[in-house]
């Protein structure tokens, strides 16, 4: 799908929801298609905020809480607004041990955001990460799909500013 959204703030609001009752009922009565649903629907609407849970729940037949404990256990489902680009902390044992908190830290002052939250600019969602394969680059941090190695508190100015003005790597090692 390449329909996206940013929220429900949008004029085409009411279009956006028709759509997700359309692909959702397309499901009816064929268990087993929770998760790929929700991928649809979050696709379509950029997050599964309980306004539309509610609707895939109601087109699926099912209840609205095994909806919305799907949406909550797995990370990659979203039940608010995203960010442009995704900031990981790698708090894997190698860069956890090696500064990976001390980055946590200074990200949710510098970003004005806690962990799990998306930047009043819309810029960037940050979120920390049980590891990113990284270890020997400890501690690392992720944009998008983008590493960044041997990263200090200090040099984070350096890496977000790019990110900023869409200038940023979009894929590899920093």
């Amino acid at each position: 799908m390449t329909e996206t959204h940013s929220g429900c703030c949008s004029g085409n609001n009411e279009l956006l929801l028709a759509r997700i009752k359309q692909i959702a009922s397309q499901y009816k009565g064929k268990p087993g298609n929770l998760i790929q649903v929700l991928h649809m629907v979050q696709g379509v609407y950029g997050y599964l905020p309980v306004e539309v849970q509610r609707i895939v729940s109601t087109e699926l037949e099912i209840p609205l809480s095994i909806v919305s404990g799907v949406v909550s256990f797995y990370s990659f489902f979203a039940t608010e607004p995203r960010g442009k680009h995704t900031i990981r902390v790698c708090l894997g044992t190698a860069c956890y041990v090696r500064g990976g908190v001390s980055l946590v830290d200074a990200l949710t002052k510098k970003l004005g955001v806690e962990v799990g939250h998306t930047t009043a600019d819309g810029v960037f969602t940050f979120e920390v990460a049980r590891c990113i394969g990284a270890c020997g680059l400890a501690p690392a941090i992720q944009i998008d799909t983008t590493v960044y190695p041997y990263v200090k508190p200090d040099g984070l100015d350096e890496i977000l500013e790019p990110w900023y003005h869409d200038e940023g790597e979009t894929e590899g090692v920093q």
